[in-house]
Formats: C-alpha cells, sequence, structure tokens
C-alpha cells in the first residue's frame, strides 16, 4: 500500500493536489468542498462498499451520516456500519464515479440507544481504479487523522492539501465498543458522472433565483425584496412571535392581498416547525421570488394561480430552532440539534388532541348528536394560560382561526414522502380518516410531480421504503404521533394538511439547493392547483343575506364543513357525483346533486336556505327546561304520580272547556234578536261539565256524546299528564 507524501508518486500522476474548489455560498462554519451526497442519497448504496459486516442490518450502506436505527435495537436496520470483527483491516470505501477533488470528512459513531461505539481515529486512502491505492501521509508516514469522541456529534476532518480521485477509503485504527462509524465524504466534481442514469437526475435551474441558505435576517431583506418588486400582488404580516421573541413572518400572495375575496380559496404552505429542518424554509423564499417574477412575466399558469387563489407562505414556524441549528452549519449539526423550539416543544406534535376525543365518542354513539364529526371544539384544559403550549402553537392557532384555509402543507426532512392523516395511532391500528381517498389524491399530486421521490430503487432514507414505491403513506402507519398539526387541522378547521418530508439531509448544502428547487417547483405548483378540486359555492338565505357556520354535508363522506363569515364553501373532493346538503340553525335543509370533474376547476354548487319555525320550536321548548316529551306505552300500568298529574290536567281541561261554552252562550244570548216562530229552539240548561238541551231524546244524545268527549279527554289528558310527568 503506498503513501501519498507531498510530491504524487513516481508513475502515478492521476492522484494530484489541488486547491479547494467553488462550492458556491459555503456555510462559514464549513469552508471545505460540499459533501458527495452520502446523507442526501445521492450516492447510491452500490456505490458504497466495506470490507465486511457484522450483519446485513449493519452493511455498508448503513455507513451515512446522520443514518437513524430503527424505533428498537431489535430492528433489522440498524444506524451505522459495523466491521465483523475488531481487527485494524478492515475498511470502507466509497465510489463517486466520476474524477473527484476530496477535501476532508465527516465522522460519527453508531446511532444507538444502547451500545456506545465510535471511531476515534483512521487512515484514509484514495484510488483511481479501487486497487491501487495511495495512503494520505504528511510526508514521511502515514497520517492518522482524530474521528469522534462521542457517537452522536459529528466531527469534520479536513485534508491538509486536497486530494484528486474517484474513489475514498477510511481504515478505522482505534474504536470505543465496536467497530462502528457513519460518515459524509466532502468534494467537488472535476467531471461528468459515469452513470447514464445518475446524469439525468442532475438539473441545473435557470431561474434566476436567490439559491442560499438565509438567515433571519436575510430572510426578512428578501421577503421584503419580494414585496417591492411586486407590491400589487404581495403582503408581508408576521402571526406571531417565537419563544425569543422573534417575528413569524408570512408571505400573502393575490391579485387582492390583505382581503378574503368571495369564492377565492385560502392555501397555505409552512416550513420550519423543526428549526434544524431547513430544506422547506429555502423552497418557500424561492417560490416567493418565482410566483413574483413569473407573475411579472405574464406566465399564465402563475397568473391564474395568483388571481384565483389566496396564497400564504410562512417559511419559519420555529425561528429561534433554526437559529441554532444554523451556527452549527451544514454537515456538523447533529440530527436533533434546533428540533424544538426554546421551551423545548416539538410545535408538530403540540397540538390539541381531538383523534382521542373523536373516537371516545363515536364509541359511545354519540357522534354526530353530542359530539360532531367536524370543527370539534378545543379541550377548555388546553386553552388555559398555564397550560403546556408553546407560544408559536398559540399564534398558529389564532392564524387558522381566523383564515378560512382550505388546503396546505408542512415541510419538514430527514426523509422523503408525503404524509397525511391520521397521524395517531388508535389500539395500534392506523385508522383511516373519512377523506382518505381525497388525503391520498393530494398527496399523489405531490408526491408524482416530484423528481426523485416514487424513485422505488433508492428505497427509504433510513429503513425499508414503507410507501410501496408511491412516495405517499398515513402518518399512524408510518410514524404515529399524538397531538399533530395535520390531525388537528382535519378536525378543527375546515383546511385539509398535509405534510411533505422533502429529502434525507435535514439540512442540506447550500450547493444542492438549486437541484432541490428543480426537484420540487413541478411538486409545488400541482399541489397548490388542487384546491380548486371539488365543489364551492355560497350559502344564502331567500333574501340573499349569506349564512355564516352552515354545515355543509357530502353523502357518504362522514366529516362535513362549514361556510365562512362571508357564507362561502370549498369541498375538495375526487371525481365523482356527489349528493350535498346544505343546513343552517333557523333554516329548512337544502339538497343538490353536484358532480366533480377531473380537469382543474371547482364545480360551483350555490344554496339558497328558506327559514323554518324550529327556532320558535325551540324557544317553546327551552321555556319547559328541554326537557323531551314523554310517551307511555300502552298497556303499562300508570305509577300513582301519573295518575295525579293526569287527574289535574284534566279537571284543568274541563275548566277550559266549560268557559269556553260560557262565552258561546253568552254571546248567542245577547247578540241574537227574540225570534218566536216554530223553529224557535228550546232553552238550555247549565249542566255541571257540559250544557244539554231540556228534551229527553236530545239529552240521551248529547250525553252520548259526552261521554265520547270525555273518553277523547282522558286519551288526550294521558297524553299530556305525560307531557307534564317528562
Amino acid at each position: 500500500m503506498q503513501k501519498l507524501a507531498s510530491a504524487p508518486p513516481p508513475g502515478w500522476s492521476g492522484l494530484a493536489r489541488a486547491s479547494p474548489c467553488h462550492a458556491g455560498a459555503a456555510l462559514p462554519a464549513l469552508q471545505s468542498a460540499p459533501p458527495i451526497g452520502m446523507e442526501s442519497h445521492r450516492i447510491e448504496d452500490d456505490q458504497i462498499l466495506a470490507s465486511s459486516m457484522l450483519r446485513h442490518g449493519l452493511g455498508a450502506q448503513r455507513g451515512r451520516l446522520n443514518m437513524q436505527a430503527g424505533s428498537n435495537e431489535d430492528d433489522f436496520f440498524d444506524g451505522a456500519w459495523c466491521a465483523e470483527d475488531d481487527t485494524r483491516a478492515h475498511w470502507i470505501e466509497v465510489d463517486t464515479r466520476r474524477t473527484t477533488k476530496f477535501t476532508g470528512v465527516i465522522t460519527q459513531g453508531r446511532d444507538s440507544q444502547i451500545h456506545d461505539d465510535f471511531v476515534t481515529a483512521f487512515y484514509v486512502g484514495f484510488s483511481n481504479d479501487s486497487q491501487n491505492w495511495v495512503m494520505y501521509s504528511n510526508g514521511y508516514e502515514e497520517m492518522l487523522f482524530h474521528g469522534n469522541v462521542d457517537k452522536d456529534t459529528p466531527v469534520l476532518t479536513e485534508f491538509p492539501e486536497p486530494v484528486v480521485a474517484r474513489f475514498i477509503r477510511m481504515y478505522p485504527q482505534i474504536w470505543n465498543g465496536s467497530l462502528c462509524m457513519r460518515l459524509e465524504v466532502l468534494g467537488c466534481p472535476l467531471s461528468t458522472v459515469s452513470s447514464y442514469y445518475s446524469q439525468q437526475n442532475e438539473v441545473t435551474s435557470t431561474d434566476n433565483l436567490d439559491f442560499r441558505h438565509h438567515s433571519y435576517k436575510d430572510m426578512r431583506q428578501l421577503m421584503k425584496v419580494v414585496n417591492e418588486e411586486c407590491p400589487s400582488i404581495t403582503r408581508i404580516y408576521n402571526i406571531g412571535k417565537s419563544s425569543r421573541g422573534l417575528k413569524i413572518y408570512a408571505m400573502e400572495i393575490s391579485d387582492k392581498p390583505g382581503e378574503h375575496e368571495l369564492g377565492e380559496p385560502e392555501f397555505r404552505y409552512t416550513a420550519g416547525l423543526h428549526g434544524n429542518e431547513v430544506l422547506g424554509r429555502e423552497l418557500l423564499l424561492l417560490l416567493m421570488q418565482f410566483l413574483c417574477k413569473e407573475y411579472q412575466d405574464g406566465n399564465p399558469r402563475v397568473r391564474s394561480l395568483v388571481t384565483e387563489t389566496r396564497i400564504h407562505l410562512v417559511p419559519s414556524l420555529n425561528p429561534d430552532g433554526y437559529e441554532i441549528a444554523s451556527q452549527a452549519g451544514s454537515e456538523l449539526g447533529n440530527w436533533a440539534l434546533g428540533h424544538w423550539n426554546e421551551e423545548g416543544y416539538d410545535i408538530f406534535e403540540n397540538f390539541p388532541d381531538l383523534a382521542s376525543v373523536l373516537w371516545a365518542a363515536e364509541e359511545r354513539k354519540w357522534v354526530p348528536h353530542r359530539v360532531p364529526n367536524h370543527h370539534i371544539p378545543i379541550p377548555e384544559h388546553y386553552l388555559a394560560e398555564d397550560a403546556h403550549v408553546a407560544v408559536e402553537v398559540r399564534a398558529i392557532l389564532a392564524w387558522m382561526e381566523k383564515t378560512p384555509f382550505v388546503l396546505g402543507a408542512n415541510f419538514h426532512g430527514g426523509e422523503k414522502l408525503v404524509s397525511y392523516p391520521y397521524d395517531m395511532d388508535e389500539n395500534l391500528e392506523a385508522q383511516e380518516t373519512p377523506d382518505h381517498a381525497i388525503f391520498r389524491w393530494l398527496a399523489i399530486s405531490y408526491a408524482s410531480a416530484h423528481l426523485t421521490m416514487t424513485e422505488t430503487f433508492r428505497g427509504g432514507c433510513h429503513t425499508q421504503d414503507m410507501t410501496n414505491g408511491m412516495g405517499i403513506i398515513s402518518g399512524a402507519k408510518w410514524h404515529p404521533r399524538v397531538g399533530s398539526l395535520n390531525d388537528f387541522s382535519y378536525l378543527h378547521t375546515n383546511c385539509l394538511e398535509l405534510s411533505v418530508y422533502l429529502g434525507c439531509d435535514k439540512f442540506p448544502h447550500a450547493s444542492e439547493l438549486q437541484q432541490e428547487w428543480e426537484n420540487n417547483k413541478e411538486s409545488l405548483l400541482t399541489f397548490m392547483e388542487q384546491v380548486h378540486r371539488g365543489i364551492k359555492g355560497v350559502v344564502t338565505d331567500q333574501q340573499g343575506d349569506p349564512i355564516a357556520n352552515a354545515t355543509i354535508i357530502v353523502g357518504g363522506i362522514n366529516h362535513n364543513m362549514k361556510t365562512a363569515s362571508s357564507g362561502d364553501y370549498w369541498r375538495i373532493l375526487n371525481p365523482g357525483e356527489y349528493r350535498v346538503v346544505a343546513r343552517a340553525e333557523g333554516y329548512n335543509p337544502s339538497v343538490k346533486t353536484c358532480t366533480v370533474l377531473y380537469d382543474i376547476g371547482a364545480t360551483q354548487c350555490n344554496f339558497i336556505l328558506s327559514r323554518s319555525n324550529w327556532k320558535r320550536i325551540r324557544e317553546i321548548m327551552a321555556m319547559n327546561g328541554n326537557r323531551p316529551i314523554r310517551r307511555i306505552p300502552p298497556g303499562r300500568p300508570m305509577t300513582p304520580q301519573e295518575r295525579m298529574r293526569l287527574r289535574q290536567r284534566m279537571r284543568q281541561r274541563m275548566r277550559l272547556r266549560q268557559q269556553m261554552r260560557q262565552r258561546m252562550l253568552n254571546a248567542t244570548t245577547t247578540g241574537a234578536p227574540p225570534h218566536t216562530g216554530p223553529h224557535h229552539l228550546p232553552p238550555l240548561r247549565l249542566q255541571q261539565h257540559h250544557l244539554c238541551p231540556l228534551e229527553p231524546a236530545a239529552a240521551h244524545r248529547c250525553h252520548l256524546g259526552d261521554r265520547d268527549l270525555h273518553r277523547a279527554g282522558d286519551r288526550d289528558g294521558a297524553g299530556d299528564g305525560a307531557g307534564d310527568g317528562g
């Protein structure tokens, strides 16, 4: 094995020292070349080899920086490459498939709950053909590089001088525990890739955008510049403040910014719930620039989106966490640094758990009569001042209550897929939402338009591909969690919310932003367009006044929506024919059949509701304490209390009848003129409970009728008496 001295060895001109390549806008913490793609999976599994492996779940392909183990130590996939035994003959090798200028490596130990394995010292070798290897030396001997002092913290090792080669090897010499390690290689490509398929995935963006990482100050300045360039379609506002007092800025893009237009749906993209997952932040800043420039250039697709949609973009919901993560830099931050907010909350999982409320109510058969299947109220204990709720979450809740969002997505990192509700796992079974088919349509609309999300040969970032090549999955099947933003949005508002995981690398290097923009640009536009799929309309009364909070019920989907304050509504639906009902307090319901087509463009489905007398009925019921009317089944003997109430009721009814007959008699005797002809009626005599003529035959008929009346009174009285007992 040769040594790499200060000058190239004789006869081996392929390896040479060179100055560091220009890597674009590198982060201050990392002045070397950018990563070659171990963590981001641009380096594929078959490009990573090792001398041996402890078992398949600890093979060479597991030796990527920030590789995560399974949820328990018995999982097949573990969190590192581990050698078969503890000898110094083992190595791990990376083939870049091109001539590359290597400037350094970043190493970690094994991701494990119980093992404490990491490499503390190693040699590095280079080759052009994987057969002849040259060891990096200081001119006299092989240079021993110092590695990790714990298993989690990434350690940067920069080479004193860069080396040009195709292959690079790590030779561990000293380690703690077992021989296990994870790594990233830093280097700049000096030639085109040799693989045709990999070459097709390398895209250089033609959009003239600001491809770099933005600090809080830079982000605010960029949003201001976009607003100044497109003042007629943009507006900057903030939805609240972070724990440290940083404003959470939002950009609104619409043809009439600042107002909700009747019939125009509201859409949102949010990013940075986890401060160290930064790609979504940069994508939204790029999207702002892109929409502004393309609108000015007359792009018909962008103009249609801007004029027909009110778009809200929030690039950083956890600005405190981002500031912490960015201090460590792109490659040197660990998996969790900056993940939580300043108070230690995971913002994404800090929302009210309404799924448990709904499922508990369903078990008791309370849905929808006592507990609705939509707009479930927030529990009172969650709204208390001393509740364990993040400041950022309170701001998001107020924002969601104020704006009638229809569709949204939040961006994450560390995996590459689209996740949809439910996120909570009930009884170890992933329960599907009533809108399961619609959520899958929405998720596929993003994943299928992404350039690499559905490439099944890449597998998952940390385990096997759980999406079966679709790039989409229910959150409960993949990563169950309680109190997620997605579940809360679905059960408390009209907004269908999904999570988009943009890639394996949570904090990609600035040099990768152009590629990631091209990977996601079509997906970002396609997903926004889905807000115009389904039905929409306005619910008004017969005078044309809007009815707020009217309920929109779609047959076959046990989840309802409500109208906004202006009476308009939107309901995202898959293509098909639907029976739709509009209901509102104090109005008669209205039913229509609405057809949704495959083309983008919601079907107009308006409702005019007529007033009902239910309001008066409820007022009468309220006077009686809203007690239900009890019905006594036939044949059941009455209790003494019921019999007493029945008698009282009958006496009251008889007194009312007597008073009524007396009034009729008085009106007849005082208002009629004297009549002495043959048809003069005989005088009437007043009975105790009724009036009858004096003739025996007529009196007999009268008494018979009176008995019938008493029988009817008995029947009526029984019912009335039962009612009093209610």
